[in-house]
């Protein structure tokens, strides 16, 4: 395997702050890879320097010659032209029409926009799209992408983690979507401290094996060996797919999460809410709002009721933003009506957050609100909410205005929790919070007891804290999906058909494509969900007999006929457990599909 980049003894700081301490690592061709770390850890600096873009203090980066690097920054410039001369990158109409790979970006990122729009006319999620598709067009030997899921929808994510799939070149890829993660890459790197450290396999293997190192280490961080731990169980235990992909013993898995409770109780949290709220939160009756091009909801009738969490998909534009506005009675609607339970305390983190006084220090603005919270059955202080959503020691005080964007949108969430509300509206909340402020984040709503809705393009995090999926798909109504956000991209895939070339092609951009593989049917998934529960259940049963194996085998130390047929039965046992952990992820990767 060719190696790509390799990085020696690299050092790089600024000013006091250390992100790179001696780091030593390759790429090597055809490798995936994530890299995941805190905001401000050096995940972006690395991967600048791993790209020659940034230079470091000392050691060296080595490129393979004549290396071809795509990069995708987080924030860009643009040139003064139209979509089709900045994405085309002055490529004649028939040389790109007649290339599928190019036809095949056009449709997943800018299908049915006109190629002569000019790009200063964008909004910021269309210049994102247009940056990314013109990386996607070229040829390259390692693509490395900083945050590419930010402004796409849940359809453009999972379109880009099918496409990069299929691709041959290396990646490094920056992000915090979980879910992303574990669909494209197969090796993790941690960025913190100045270290990286690296793990086989996606999001799902990292944790594990992080939270097997820890287990081993017997670290004294507990508290956070407890949330990785909680977060794996609902891994396990959720859709298989999660985990088909990494590389690590399901037995493994089984043990670590063997005493874990699931993520959240449920039963115990509606009858709390129900407590706290009454019977009624939130009824919608004959809700319609239009706007000038379109009716975003027709006639729409519907309860938000105690305890229920609810994620809500659809598309850019479908009107998932304005609905939560109705709901809060920030907007009235069209016609119809909305009733308010009267012991409702509505909080709505809204896109764009009203800015807070930028003298003001974080502890400051948050003790404003309140001093101590108490969230399921465990009281918190100001300051020690504050450390759960990353601000640290001095960062309890450091002036607001000098606080990233991200550690300002975190601050503004924290201030919405500690009001204490009872019901919780949250529209994009996990936009620049990083894979351990959203595992935070994911503790806390769990034992929040209330009535809660989320519109995210984050998969992992809604499927996580949400317990049934809602999608507006354009008729004005809302539709309950039993499947989740699988069965939106499904129907959505059968009702939109094959997406649009953007305008500006000719005729021969009708090239016909390569037919795809038939869906996996309904009937089929069904039938690996049973097998997959049956391969569990005997994997759990050899797992118990050898445990009994082993201490039988203790006991017979002395009488070697025993021992001997006792470990032939062990023997017997592993191969059958390999043979049924190929059968298990073979399986899971049909419910997956």
């Amino acid at each position: 395997m060719t190696n790509l980049v390799n990085l020696q003894d690299v050092s790089l700081a600024y000013g006091p702050l250390v992100l790179l301490d001696k780091v030593s690592l390759g790429v090597d061709e055809g490798e995936r890879i994530g890299v995941v770390g805190r905001n401000g850890g050096g995940k972006s600096t690395l991967i600048s320097v791993l790209s020659a873009i940034t230079e470091p203090d000392s050691g060296r980066v080595v490129h393979n010659r004549g290396l071809r690097i795509g990069f995708l920054h987080q924030r860009d410039t643009f040139p003064d032209t139209t979509v089709g001369g900045f994405v085309l990158d002055g490529r004649a109409e028939h040389e790109w029409a007649g290339d599928s790979r190019i036809r095949d970006v056009l449709r997943g990122l800018l299908g049915g926009w006109d190629l002569d729009t000019p790009m200063s006319g964008l909004s910021g999620g269309e210049r994102r799209r247009s940056g990314l598709a013109r990386l996607l067009i070229g040829d390259h030997d390692l693509i490395v992408l900083d945050e590419p899921t930010n402004h796409l929808d849940i359809e453009g994510i999972a379109w880009l983690a099918e496409h990069l799939r299929g691709r041959p070149e290396a990646l490094v890829v920056v992000t915090h979507d979980r879910w992303f993660l574990d669909a494209v890459t197969t090796r993790t790197w941690e960025v913190g401290r100045g270290t990286v450290e690296r793990y086989e396999g996606g999001y799902a293997a990292y944790v594990l094996a992080k939270a097997e190192r820890d287990r081993q280490a017997a670290a004294s961080e507990e508290r956070r060996q407890n949330l990785m731990r909680k977060e794996l169980a609902w891994l396990r235990r959720g859709a298989p797919a999660r985990t088909s992909k990494p590389k690590f013993r399901i037995e493994a898995a089984n043990q670590l999460i063997a005493d874990e409770p699931p993520p959240r109780d449920s039963v115990e949290l509606v009858r709390f809410a129900s407590s706290r709220l009454g019977k009624t939160v939130i009824d919608l009756k004959n809700v319609s709002v239009a706007i000038p091009d379109r009716t975003l909801l027709d006639h729409l009738t519907w309860q938000l009721g105690p305890g229920d969490r609810v994620g809500l998909v659809g598309v850019n534009g479908a009107g998932k933003s304005t609905l939560l506005k109705i709901l809060a009675e920030e907007r009235e609607p069209d016609s119809g009506s909305v009733r308010t339970g009267r012991t409702v305390k509505l909080a709505h983190l809204s896109q764009n957050v009203a800015e807070l006084d930028p003298g003001a220090r974080p502890l400051q603005a948050v003790m404003e609100i309140r001093e101590h919270i108490t969230i399921g059955k465990r009281d918190y202080t100001a300051s020690q909410m504050l450390e759960r959503f990353g601000f640290r020691g001095d960062r309890q005080w450091t002036p607001i205005g000098d606080l990233s964007g991200g550690e300002r949108r975190r601050l503004q969430l924290l201030r919405l929790l500690m009001g204490e509300p009872n019901v919780l509206l949250l529209d994009e909340p996990t936009n620049d919070l990083d894979i351990e402020t959203l595992t935070e984040l994911e503790d806390l709503l769990d034992g929040w007891p209330g009535s809660l809705v989320l519109v995210s393009h984050d998969r992992y995090f809604l499927e996580r804290i949400t317990d049934r999926v809602l999608a507006l798909m354009g008729d004005g109504g809302l539709a309950w999906l039993p499947g989740g956000v699988d069965e939106y991209l499904e129907r959505r895939a059968a009702t939109a058909g094959e997406a649009t070339v953007p305008l500006g092609a000719s005729e021969t951009a009708a090239v016909e494509a390569a037919p795809e593989q038939p869906a996996v049917s309904a009937a089929e998934r069904r039938a690996a969900q049973k097998e997959l529960q049956r391969v569990e259940r005997r994997m759990d049963r050899i797992a118990k007999r050898e445990s009994e194996l082993h201490e039988l085998m203790a006991a017979a130390a002395n009488d070697y006929a025993r021992l001997a047929e006792l470990d032939a039965e062990a023997k017997a046992l592993a191969t059958e457990r390999g043979e049924l952990e190929e059968v298990w992820l073979e399986q899971a990767e049909v419910v997956g599909d």
